[in-house]
């Protein structure tokens, strides 16, 4: 599987989600904007930017990109996002099913990778693990904003 393909599954799941939670869901037209997808909560309008963890074999853990890339025929352009681009990022772990939502401004704090690790052997959490199927943060400044 490409990860066009992956990262359209994840954006499907996330719409999933929205849909079973009585929430809307926008897709923008096209691929330009630094979001993929616009949430509706009680008629409060929430930027969200999609992105697909990967598994990592040889760190044990799920990894994410936390830049935006751009491609074209010759290069692939990647770049940091900026506070304005969203309001949350939603990472989706196909694998597992599982979400992690973080807030713009934690998700663009990391250098360029996110990891996620998701052993339970582990004795220390890692500082992501708060933000694992944290879908009340959205609930929470959609209700703030309105």
């Amino acid at each position: 599987m490409d990860t066009k393909l992956k990262g359209d599954i994840a954006e499907q799941q996330v719409v999933l989600y929205a849909l079973k939670n009585g929430w809307g869901a926008l897709n923008p037209i096209g691929d330009r904007l630094p979001y993929d997808l616009v949430l509706d909560i009680k008629g409060v309008l929430i930027k969200v930017q999609v992105k697909s963890a990967w598994f990592d074999a040889k760190r044990q853990n799920y990894v994410v990109d936390n830049r935006s890339t751009k491609t074209n025929r010759r290069k692939m352009i990647r770049a940091k996002y900026s506070p304005a681009d969203f309001d949350f990022a939603v990472i989706y772990i196909d694998d597992l099913d599982i979400f992690y939502i973080f807030p713009c401004e934690v998700f663009i704090s990391y250098a360029s990778e996110i990891h996620l690790v998701e052993s339970e052997k582990r004795q220390r959490k890692p500082k992501s693990a708060k933000y694992r199927n944290a879908w009340d943060l959205v609930l929470g400044w959609a209700a703030a904003v309105k």
